[in-house]
């Protein structure tokens, strides 16, 4: 059985304490939160034209573990008086995509709901668009299937495992980087992300679940059932949504949609009739909704 994490709260300093999960990078939570702070105060110490702006923004930072430059996309509500502490949302992309593509699919509809809900909304890269954010699990270690997790887990090259460290790294980076330079309200970051990006909304949302206040997968059931602390999870709302027709992640969201139901958390599942990528824009909306319901006013 995992240990369970000990949460320690200091202003200014966000921490999560704990081993590594099993099936993803041996990176160590509390270690990784400290490095990114770092980094995102000494990049912030640096002059920036750019420094609380609102709208869409193309962004990147210099990324010393990666020794290159990596972008990352921002929006800030343009009603936003400059003041006021403002919810976030962290949008993990799928395999093959990148920053952008989330963004500015369906006519840019993350950016028109972020602005009419007022949410700011980052979408990091992830290193790579294969990065997977941490866990090697992908199609088809699907809830479930724990032998074919197995499998995938142990044939991660030392190359591979470089990548997935980068690619969390990444996201904590840029995280943290959003945190220090605008006025974020800490008891409303959420968390959501789409195939790739679900099961990094899974692995992110238990490694480093003192961030959020709310996750959103979407059509990407990516999580080995024994080696996952759901503990974690015990009081984070979750919104598990599908695509009736996104075979063969339909199959593992029911099994593990099923079990959930079964379990004590703040658990909801939302299914449209639409294959992977066109539930998307159909899920969205009660994506913004369902953290409406749990952000601080």
């Amino acid at each position: 059985m995992k240990t369970a994490l000990l949460f320690t709260f200091i202003p200014g300093l966000l921490l999560a304490q704990g081993q590594p999960i099993p099936f993803g990078s041996t990176l160590d939570a509390d270690q990784q939160v400290a490095e990114s702070q770092k980094l995102a105060k000494d990049l912030l110490s640096a002059p920036n034209p750019q420094l609380r702006a609102k709208g869409d923004q193309h962004r990147t930072y210099d990324f010393p573990a990666a020794k290159k430059a990596l972008p990352y996309r921002l929006y800030v509500p343009t009603t936003w008086d400059g003041q006021s502490r403002l919810p976030l949302i962290v949008m993990l992309h799928g395999a093959g995509s990148d920053e952008n593509r989330y963004m500015d699919m369906n006519n840019k509809q993350i950016i028109r709901l972020a602005e009419q809900h007022g949410y700011v909304v980052v979408s990091p890269l992830g290193y790579s668009p294969m990065g997977a954010y941490g866990t090697p699990l992908r199609l088809p270690a699907v809830f479930g299937q724990p032998e074919t997790a197995a499998k995938q887990r142990t044939g991660v090259t030392p190359d591979a495992e470089h990548t997935l460290e980068l690619s969390e790294k990444d996201v904590i980076n840029v995280l943290e980087i959003v945190l220090n330079e605008y006025p974020i309200n800490r008891s409303s970051v959420f968390l959501a992300g789409h195939s790739m990006g679900s099961g990094g909304t899974w692995y992110l949302g238990a490694k480093y679940s003192k961030y959020w206040r709310a996750i959103a997968p979407m059509s990407g059931p990516f999580v080995d059932q024994a080696n996952y602390p759901w503990e974690h999870l015990k009081s984070i709302p979750i919104l598990m949504s599908e695509g009736t027709l996104a075979t063969p992640s339909l199959q593992g969201s029911h099994v593990m949609r099923d079990w959930m139901f079964q379990q004590d958390f703040t658990f909801e599942y939302y299914e449209v009739k639409a294959d992977h990528g066109g539930m998307v824009p159909l899920v969205l909306p009660a994506v913004f909704d369902f953290f409406d319901r749990y952000r601080e006013k």
